[in-house]
């Protein structure tokens, strides 16, 4: 149990701190043309523009996720003691959570994804996706190895049953 929990906890920090960073940086997409380059992310910086639908989809679907997955550490965090949670259960509750979070990082970054693939720039301008985008998708993974652990931590446990009795 405590390989996959101290795994656990460790995957699910780095998909925290991914999907932090990949949330709050504005390198989500490069544009580069003859004279020029810019970047943008999921904030713009003036408020004169409007936001597409899509961004914010895209940003409530990423702050549900990072919010989901800091439950899910701190649940895990929690069954380390056994004053704390009932015994056997952190994990688990940390697996739903860690699930959870996938599912919303996946919606996320599938609806930017599809939105932004089929946007037309000019001829001269060249478009892609940077590194920002693609720590959203590593944070995905790391969400469902996260709950992946979790559950094996779970599973892993001793439940009590008549043998203790």
């Amino acid at each position: 149990m405590e390989p996959c929990r101290s795994l656990a906890l460790l995957t699910g920090s780095l998909g925290l701190a991914s999907s932090l960073i990949a949330l709050s940086t504005d390198f989500w997409i490069v544009a580069t043309g003859p004279k020029f380059s810019s970047h943008s992310g999921l904030w713009p910086m003036t408020h004169e523009i409007q936001v597409a639908g899509y961004i914010h989809v895209t940003q409530s679907f990423c702050i549900l996720a990072a919010l989901w997955i800091l439950m899910s550490v701190v649940f895990l965090m929690l069954s380390y003691s056994p004053a704390l949670s009932s015994p056997g259960r952190g994990p688990l509750v940390s697996t739903v959570m860690a699930f959870a979070a996938a599912l919303s990082i996946i919606v996320a970054m599938a609806v930017y994804t599809s939105n932004r693939w089929y946007q037309t720039p000019s001829p001269q301008v060249q478009t892609f996706f940077s590194w920002s985008f693609y720590l959203g998708w590593v944070s995905f993974v790391l969400f469902l190895c996260a709950g992946c652990l979790s559950l094996g931590a779970h599973c892993r446990t001793h439940q009590a049953g008549y043998e203790t009795l």
